[in-house]
């Protein structure tokens, strides 16, 4: 099953890909109404988009579902319900399908639901109780999402049809518009994990890890910031852009920080993740849909290839995620940790990879733009952060001795994996100045004096310096105890976040309800109710049990009185 998933997805991927070049190249549009149900004057129409956006992000989307798809092929064989796990990944990529080509709400709910519900059936996929408190919590943070989608649908029934796409340019100022954009928005946020929604991203990496590779890194969380994308005319008009960059930026911001202090391999590059997923939304926020759709592809690629690399390194370490007991991985591992280097370093944007064309031009963009020093300093800090956590994990992987047991099994020998990755790591190498010669019809030439020029590179190097001081761990140790455990504590866990929207949520209501149990359920009601009656009864009925046991002649009246008072009833009646 994984073979045929495999070759029927990237031959639609390379369909879509050409198709994109085709309308891109002609500067088409199509709208394909398809008339499901036709009743007398009614009739159900679905509506479908396709232009060069659209497309091109379908084609990256199934590329990388393909190369997972072939990767799980090895990483899951010892799961004996291998086909279901498949079966679940094309149901994710089919609802992706259905969100990308949507220009209707009603559609775009429909993926975005099916998104949800695969998604937290993947995350629950490993069963035990860390990953049902993932996976409810990943379903709850969304569900957010899915009620402000609900109710922008039953706003726009003021308008006549659910396409918005119709309705954006020329209702831009209308307060209508307005609160069908801020419903979106916070749709978008819960999806795409930004702040306060933050903490379900880390939480979802119990899944297994090719599901990491397709939907925590380059599908899922992406969906927030395309559906953006496509509203961005209300983003731009309003004051939701300048809110959205405050929220964007301190997502970047915390996200970088958390993952400098984190020594869980996954929950690194999830945090990674968050950080990116941060900078596409604060560039989208200012009005450059065009570079955050740019980001967001060449980010799919390295990001996918990064979580590919993580799986494969977890294997070999017997299902170990510490980086701790890492180390020296190179020598055991070459083709591995080439992958895993080139990813890096894209993530980094190192000159001419993947990730440098559309970093680089949005911080750039960003130096010449009338934002405040607040966001520019957030901008640049963060993307200091970025290198200074990628080292930290290069260092503390590749470098130095292995410090797991001295009994391993490292090798290199996974030829399927390998051969997945290989395919990304390819992309990850040509595909920025790819779609930088695509996307943009004329070559960017952004003048900007020599300090901000070189400003980017500086960050990259005093990031990537302090990534090699904190990972000497001698130093880090001293660090830790210059710096105030509370202070590490709260950056280190996400500023407090994960508690937040789980206890900090549960703790009022679940301790009213527990007093409410005690003072009423079995309390006072009780006392009152049920209880009392059942204790007033049997009173009775023992004094009446004493007195009929000790005199018959008593007994004997009761029973006359009895009959008397039902005589006189039945007279009356």
């Amino acid at each position: 099953m994984c073979s045929i998933s495999f070759i029927n997805l990237i031959s639609i991927s390379l369909t879509c890909f050409l198709l994109s070049l085709y309308y891109l190249l002609n500067n088409m549009v199509y709208f394909i109404e398809w008339e499901v149900v036709s009743l007398n004057s009614m009739s159900i129409v679905m509506t479908f988009l396709f232009d060069w956006m659209s497309l091109l992000f379908m084609s990256f989307v199934l590329m990388i579902a393909s190369l997972v798809i072939f990767y799980s092929k090895e990483y899951m064989e010892s799961d004996e319900n291998i086909n279901r796990f498949i079966m679940l990944v094309l149901m994710f990529v089919l609802s992706m399908m259905l969100l990308i080509i949507s220009p209707n709400l009603v559609s775009i709910l429909l993926g975005w639901d099916g998104l949800g519900l695969v998604s937290y059936c993947l995350v629950i996929y490993f069963q035990n109780i860390k990953s049902y408190n993932a996976g409810m919590l990943t379903a709850l943070s969304n569900r957010i999402g899915d009620v402000a989608l609900l109710l922008a649908i039953a706003w726009m029934l003021n308008y006549g049809s659910w396409n918005y796409i119709f309705y954006l340019e020329v209702m831009q100022n209308e307060f209508s518009m307005l609160m069908i954009g801020s419903l979106v928005m916070l749709a978008a946020m819960t999806k795409s994990a930004q702040i306060p929604f933050s903490s379900w991203l880390p939480a979802a990496m119990a899944a297994p890890t090719p599901v990491s590779a397709l939907v925590h890194s380059s599908t899922l969380v992406t969906a927030g910031v395309y559906l953006l994308i496509r509203f961005n005319i209300v983003l731009s008009t309003s004051w939701l852009g300048q809110l959205l960059l405050l929220l964007s930026g301190l997502t970047m911001f915390m996200a970088g920080l958390g993952a400098n202090f984190e020594f869980d391999l996954k929950k690194i590059i999830a945090l990674s993740t968050l950080s990116q997923l941060g900078l596409m939304m604060s560039i989208l926020s200012m009005g450059f849909y065009k570079l955050a759709m740019f980001h967001l592809l060449t980010h799919a690629l390295f990001k996918a290839l990064l979580f590919m690399c993580a799986g494969a390194i977890i294997h070999n370490m017997n299902n170990s995620q510490d980086i701790r007991l890492m180390g020296g991985l190179s020598i055991h591992m070459p083709l591995t940790s080439t992958c895993f280097n080139v990813s890096n370093l894209a993530l980094c944007g190192m000159p001419f990879l993947a990730g440098f064309y559309s970093k680089d031009m949005i911080l750039e963009i960003v130096s010449i733009s009338n934002i405040n020093m607040f966001s520019f300093f957030l901008y640049f800090f963060s993307t200091g952060l970025t290198v200074s956590y990628s080292f930290r994990l290069v260092y503390y992987s590749m470098t130095g001795d292995l410090n797991c047991g001295s009994l391993n099994m490292l090798n290199d020998e996974s030829w399927v994996m390998l051969r997945g990755m290989l395919g990304l790591l390819f992309m990850s190498i040509i595909g920025g100045s790819m779609l930088n010669w695509l996307i943009f019809p004329f070559p960017y030439m952004i003048c900007l004096p020599g300090y901000l020029k070189m400003l980017t590179l500086f960050v990259c190097i005093v990031g990537g310096l302090f990534g090699y001081l904190i990972s000497i761990s001698n130093l880090y140790s001293l660090n830790k105890s210059l710096l105030n455990y509370n202070l590490t504590l709260f950056l280190g866990s996400m500023w407090f976040m994960p508690y937040i929207s789980t206890y900090g949520m549960i703790f009022y209501p679940l301790n009213y309800g527990q007093l409410v149990v005690k003072s009423f359920d079995q309390g006072w009601s009780e006392y009152f109710g049920g209880q009392h009656l059942y204790y007033k009864l049997s009173n009775y009925s023992k004094t009446l049990f004493l007195m009929h046991n000790n005199s018959l002649k008593i007994y004997l009246m009761l029973f006359v009185f009895w009959i008397m008072i039902l005589f006189s009833f039945l007279l009356f009646l």
